[in-house]
């Protein structure tokens, strides 16, 4: 049974995300907002590209390089986004995706679980 809310565990993940994002990608958002849908997880992040990645997404050839490498240090890092997944909400990661605009900042990952999140918070709601 889920102890927290629905809204405290979306912010506890938010936080979680930052973390991870400033540990090993180097820079955290400026803003995170995390949404529990069904079985996805959805995270939107404002701000995280560096100087120097905005710098280099100003040619087409530039932008490329920066979502390649930034998708590739997020593949890697699958094991710590599983730890987050199974800490947090205390489901299994079934698959990660995700993508970022060089020109905007801001990157969306989705995750997918093995567990109807929405039923997690329904079930927890009548006990109360």
């Amino acid at each position: 049974m889920i102890e927290k809310t629905r809204g405290e565990l979306e912010a506890e993940f938010s936080k979680a995300i930052i973390k991870f994002e400033k540990e090993h990608l180097g820079r955290g958002p400026l803003d995170t907002r995390t949404f529990f849908l069904n079985d996805m997880i959805v995270v939107r992040l404002r701000g995280v590209l560096t100087p120097a990645e905005a710098k280099l997404a100003e040619s087409r050839e530039g932008q490329a390089l920066v979502k390649e490498t930034r998708r590739q240090l997020f593949e890697v890092s699958r094991p710590l986004i599983e730890a987050i997944v199974g800490e947090v909400v205390n489901c299994k990661l079934v698959s990660l995706h995700t993508d970022m605009s060089t020109k905007t900042g801001e990157r969306v990952i989705v995750l997918t679980v093995d567990a109807n999140l929405d039923e997690l918070f329904r079930k927890s709601n009548t006990r109360r």
